[in-house]
């Protein structure tokens, strides 16, 4: 899961990728060319903590998240488009982190002249409705002069293709982000080449000043989520010890940290969710899209484990807990076997048999 934390200049995107990743990059990048850092963090669960006692395992793994702190937007993308290095950067993200500058400091100028987090996040979804434009707007162009050739491909694949493009440009030209129209699966997925950016979901920060209310403002889009943060407050805080740490979060009334709060967002805004597989060697925590089955999590193992897929071995996280042992759970009949098709439930505790 990678996500790109994304933002006009002086938003204060790098101080929200500090506060993420309790990293130390310097803040306040005025040289407008494109930088990227990025950093892979352990996604915080307590559920793998506990299994790890219980188990006592050589190794205990916890899912990862890479954030990326992408610097180089700031609106003023033409007809061209965005550079190719800079789309090249965006294409890759799972989702985006968009930074809304809600503070203010007479330090650190706006560059537009003015706080307005309502015309910044405006202009963010401009600029991204504009690319996504151009490349539709090309891709019509070959898909056309494909189906006048007469070779190749068949006429109906073609045409299946200019009408799916013919209605993502209709929705551009509303100025309607396509994550808010109604795309099926199947064609989601035969979108992913195309770095369409106004379809990936999005979760929007607006970054506070120490005491400052959120604004009272509308985003109601689908695959989006809004959450308002103290920036600067909770990067000072991430990178604090642990002890020192809990204590200026309960003075400051902040319930936890933003880490933990950006990502249990995250895994709902992305759709999907964690299972465990344990033993004496290693406690893992794996991620799969929520209504992944059983061989599909087999995958995210190993590619070996879905070829070979003989059944799954599952039992819930809960009922682990709650009986004290794996031996318990057998007696109380709450260990199963299932298929390839059963549905992995989020917690499910999973041991693969398979056959290669």
């Amino acid at each position: 899961m990678q996500l790109g934390i994304i933002g006009l200049p002086q938003s204060g995107k790098t101080t929200i990728f500090n506060a993420l990743t309790r990293g130390t990059v310097p803040t306040g990048n005025q040289s407008g060319r494109m930088e990227v850092h990025t950093a892979v963090v352990d996604v915080p669960d307590e559920r793998i903590d506990r299994l790890s006692e219980m188990f006592s395992p050589r190794k205990t793994i916890y899912a990862k998240v890479t954030y990326a702190d992408i610097s180089g937007l700031d609106g003023s993308a033409d007809s061209a488009g965005l550079s190719g290095q800079l789309l090249n950067q965006l294409n890759t993200m799972s989702g985006f982190i968009h930074v809304i500058r809600c503070f203010e400091d007479d330090m650190v100028p706006h560059p537009a002249g003015s706080v307005n987090p309502l015309r910044d996040l405006q202009v963010m979804d401009a600029e991204f409705l504009l690319n996504d434009m151009i490349v539709v707007e090309r891709k019509l162009e070959r898909l056309n002069e494909e189906m006048h050739k007469g070779a190749g491909r068949e006429k109906s694949l073609i045409q299946r293709e200019i009408a799916l493009f013919t209605r993502l440009k209709t929705a551009l030209e509303s100025e309607t982000l396509l994550r808010d129209i109604e795309i099926s699966a199947e064609e989601i997925k035969s979108l992913s080449g195309f770095g369409l950016l106004t379809l990936k979901p999005v979760l929007v920060v607006f970054n506070l000043g120490e005491g400052q209310p959120a604004p009272v403002m509308e985003y109601e889009h689908h695959d989006s989520h809004v959450v308002p943060l103290q920036g600067k407050l909770e990067m000072e805080i991430a990178q604090l010890p642990a002890e020192e740490m809990h204590m200026f979060m309960e003075e400051y009334g902040i319930r936890e940290p933003a880490l933990n709060l950006l990502i249990r967002l995250s895994y709902d805004l992305l759709g999907v969710q964690p299972f465990f597989t344990y033993g004496p060697d290693e406690v893992r925590a794996w991620t799969v899209r929520r209504g992944a089955t059983a061989v599909e999590a087999a995958g995210a193992i190993h590619s070996d484990l879905e070829k070979g897929f003989i059944r799954a071995e599952v039992m819930a996280y809960d009922d682990l807990m709650t009986l004290g042992s794996v031996a318990e759970v057998r007696a109380k009949g709450k260990f199963r076997l299932e298929g390839k098709q059963y549905v992995v439930q989020d917690g499910d505790l999973i041991t693969i048999r398979f056959n290669i």
